[in-house]
């Protein structure tokens, strides 16, 4: 075959490969919760801390802690994100199911932890209420060693890590890159808003990339 047809067919090929690309990304359901250029949809329910769009990043910024959320609610859902946590000390989590009030956001949380010895990236933790009362149970040896087995080490400390939050009624599962670190049920909050942390590190920034979610009936 001469260089110039050659060409042509690896270009078809490639086009071909894009379109199955797209085409599997607009059927498996999800959106986009965030259009890397703006924060539209997404709202901060306190008078402190700073987001911005950097290279198709959400950076938080701040003295305090404070949470960006977004200004829909979602009951049943699989949602996606990506997390990397600045050097030094840093703590974060994705909020889901959660209640946004001025000056204030609790619920359900998705530990994202930057404490390479407590190791609970993953865990379920309930903001502004009853804390580490599932995955783990703190100060249950027996819950924290269970949870830590099945953690192992996938959370990367200095690298970016995937996110797979999944609810369905009661049915809470939480993955980090690709393993399930949580898996149990609980009732408290049906629906709510989707949220990212910035823990109050001063001079600290978090980050943030593809934030999406699949809206499950």
């Amino acid at each position: 075959m001469k260089p110039v047809k050659l060409l042509i067919a690896a270009l078809s090929c490639i086009g071909f490969v894009a379109c199955l690309a797209e085409e599997k990304k607009a059927e498996d359901g999800f959106k986009s919760l965030f259009d890397t250029k703006t924060l539209e949809g997404w709202k901060n329910p306190y008078n402190h801390g700073e987001a911005k769009v950097v290279d198709g990043e959400i950076h938080l910024i701040a003295n305090n802690k404070f949470f960006l959320v977004t200004e829909k609610t979602y009951a049943n859902f699989v949602f996606e994100g990506e997390v990397l946590l600045p050097e030094g000390k840093a703590n974060s989590g994705f909020m889901f199911r959660a209640h946004a009030e001025p000056g204030k956001v609790y619920g359900y949380q998705s530990e994202v932890d930057g404490d390479p010895k407590r190791a609970w990236s993953g865990g379920l933790y309930d903001e502004g209420r009853r804390q580490w009362y599932i995955s783990p149970i703190k100060g249950n040896k027996e819950s924290e060693e269970a949870f830590r087995k099945r953690a192992g080490d996938t959370f990367k400390r200095n690298d970016w890590n995937t996110y797979r939050i999944t609810c369905e009624g009661k049915k809470i599962k939480i993955e980090v890159n690709g393993v399930v670190t949580t898996d149990c049920e609980d009732d408290k909050d049906a629906s709510g808003v989707i949220g990212i942390q910035h823990h109050g590190e001063k001079g600290q920034t978090y980050r943030f990339r593809n934030l999406r979610i699949k809206e499950l009936k």
